[in-house]
Formats: structure tokens, C-alpha cells, sequence
């Protein structure tokens, strides 16, 4: 039996078994009713109640947990996995480069709150299409962007099912630099099992990451045309470096609420907007635009980093959002 160990623990997140679950039930247990979105087409809705039924499909950030732990609560609280008999779990490729998908050879995936077992009979079924590859145990331990879903993944699981091995099986998919076509040939791919409602979908992505060291610096002024700021740039003030961000991420943020895959590239294109996770979650939203057209992403938190005032200043932003299907 082959365990992918949970590399990042002890530095990212917490290693200890009651720190981390403490850690977790606390930022869950915030999330109260009613929620409303904040989205500008959800915007005027309300939530009544978590989970969302039929929400089988979340986005949520993978930072450090210092960082964002409390953002992913609200995608982690409206997620309905009362149906669940597979999560698939889908995040970028940081370190190791690909055009494609790559599927994980490890049996069980562990975290400091249990193990989560892999369905080596979907990952078998996936890789037989032809156009999947396999990640070493390696590739796989070095990624964060999944590692980081897997105690959320399990305390939300332990809350709904009586016993570890009662738990749904983990189908862990890492996505690469895929290009508009690649991502919906796999979205024709995977809306099958999202078509199923007992498989469940959790999508890993960090949205903008803007400063110097990013080699990001857009920005969106009041009046005229956006520009690229340098580091002799001086510090513009209508708005300040932070509402041009936020401004920029609602914009990527909305189109992902129209359901339109195109609009979701469209709005990347015209930005730059540097969301880590832009092709896992478009490789979702063309499944979705396969499976249900009327379905639609509503985003229920955004936070970041840090305000950025300066282009010396640098920060990482982060949003929730969950999907019925």
C-alpha cells in the first residue's frame, strides 16, 4: 500500500491530530446563517441554511491555513456531501510542469485527522481514456494545492459518516497548463461522474496574486485606462492598489457566476488576473455547461493576504464558492 504523507504539515497547517481539528471545527462553527453571497449575480440572494443541498461542487483557497483557513470554511460549510460516495478533488500544478492531467498513483492520501483512500478504480478508469498521466509519489507529495483540501475534506467526511472506512473514496486530479480546448475535452470527460450525484468536487484555487514578486502589478484606475504599475510607480490612491484588486478579482469572480466557460477566459484574458487554480476551474465549468447549463458558481467569501498600499506591497487573494448541480 503506497501513502502519500502529508508533506506540508507542520509548516502550512498544524501536524497535531487536536490542534488542527480544534482549528477547523472553530473556523466551521463561525459560519452562521443566514449567508448571503457576494457575488454580483448572487449577490441578491440569501442562505437559509448550510450545507447547501445539491451544493456538490465547491472552490476554495490553499494557502497556508494562517492565511486562508478561515476563507475555505464558507465553501468547506455550504458543501453537501450527504449523498457522497466519491469526492474528486481537482488543484494546479505549482512545481511540476504539464499541458494536461495527471492522476495519483498513492492508495491512501494522509493527514494528521486519518487517512483518506483513494478510488484506484476511477483513477484506473480516467487513466484508460488515454489522456490522463501519472504523477510520482514525489510530483505528488510536492504539490500543495491538493494537500492542502485534505483535512478540510476530512472533517467535513467525519461530520457526516459514521466511520473512517464509511468514508467516500478521494479521486485526486492535478491540472495543468491547459489550454481553452484542452480543458474542455476534459470537461466532456469528467461530466459523466459530475452528472452522478453521489460524486462530490472540490476545486483548489487561490485568486489574485499581485505584486512585484509575482509579476503582477495591474492595476485598474477610477477614471482611464488600466496600466501595469513598476517599482518607480508612485503609490496611486483613487483607488488605493487594494480596491483595484478587489475590483479585479470580482470581476474574474462574476464571470465565473455567469456559467459561461468563455466569459471565465475571457475575463482572465483581459485582466491577467493571475488565479492559480483558472484551469481546474475551468475545466469544472465546461463540465458544467455539459451537464446543467443553469447551473452556476455563487461565491460566499473574500479575503486576502494583506491591503496592498505601495508597489513594494504584495498579497494573495481568496475565494469561496459553491456550485449546485
Amino acid at each position: 500500500m503506497s501513502t502519500r504523507e502529508p508533506s506540508h504539515a507542520g509548516s502550512w497547517y498544524s501536524s497535531s491530530k487536536s490542534q488542527l481539528s480544534t482549528q477547523l471545527d472553530g473556523w466551521l462553527d463561525k459560519v452562521n446563517t443566514p449567508v448571503q453571497p457576494i457575488g454580483q449575480i448572487s449577490s441578491q440572494e440569501s442562505l437559509s441554511s448550510l450545507p447547501v443541498s445539491g451544493a456538490r461542487v465547491i472552490i476554495a483557497p490553499h494557502a497556508g491555513y494562517s492565511y486562508s483557513g478561515p476563507a475555505a470554511a464558507w465553501a468547506y460549510r455550504s458543501w453537501d456531501v450527504s449523498k457522497a460516495k466519491r469526492v474528486f478533488l481537482l488543484g494546479p500544478s505549482h512545481h511540476f510542469y504539464l499541458s494536461k492531467c495527471a492522476l495519483s498513483q498513492c492508495d491512501k492520501y494522509a493527514t494528521p485527522l486519518g487517512n483518506l483512500t483513494v478510488d484506484r478504480e476511477t483513477t484506473k478508469q480516467l487513466y484508460e481514456t488515454a489522456k490522463f498521466q501519472w504523477m510520482s509519489k514525489g510530483v505528488d507529495e510536492d504539490e500543495h494545492s491538493l494537500e492542502m483540501h485534505l483535512p478540510y475534506i476530512y472533517k467535513i467526511l467525519s461530520r457526516s459518516f459514521s466511520s473512517e472506512s464509511s468514508f467516500p473514496k478521494l479521486v485526486p486530479i492535478m491540472v495543468g497548463n491547459t489550454n481553452p480546448a484542452t480543458e474542455k475535452q476534459f470537461g466532456q470527460l469528467l461530466a459523466p461522474y459530475l452528472q452522478d450525484s453521489s460524486n462530490v468536487f472540490v476545486i483548489s484555487s487561490d485568486f489574485a496574486h499581485w505584486g512585484l514578486r509575482f509579476r503582477y502589478t495591474y492595476y485598474q484606475p477610477s477614471s482611464g485606462d488600466a496600466k501595469d504599475l513598476s517599482a518607480r510607480s508612485k503609490a496611486p490612491r483613487d483607488p488605493p492598489i487594494h480596491e483595484s484588486i478587489k475590483k479585479v478579482d470580482f470581476e474574474c469572480m462574476d464571470a465565473c457566476e455567469t456559467g459561461s466557460h468563455d466569459a471565465w477566459l475571457g475575463a482572465l484574458a483581459e485582466t491577467g488576473n493571475t488565479v492559480c487554480g483558472r484551469h481546474p476551474i475551468g475545466i469544472v465549468m465546461a463540465a458544467m455547461e455539459v451537464v446543467d447549463s443553469s447551473a452556476r458558481f455563487k461565491f460566499v467569501r473574500y479575503e486576502r493576504s494583506s491591503e496592498c498600499a505601495s508597489v513594494e506591497d504584495s498579497s494573495v487573494s481568496y475565494a469561496s464558492a459553491f456550485a449546485v448541480i
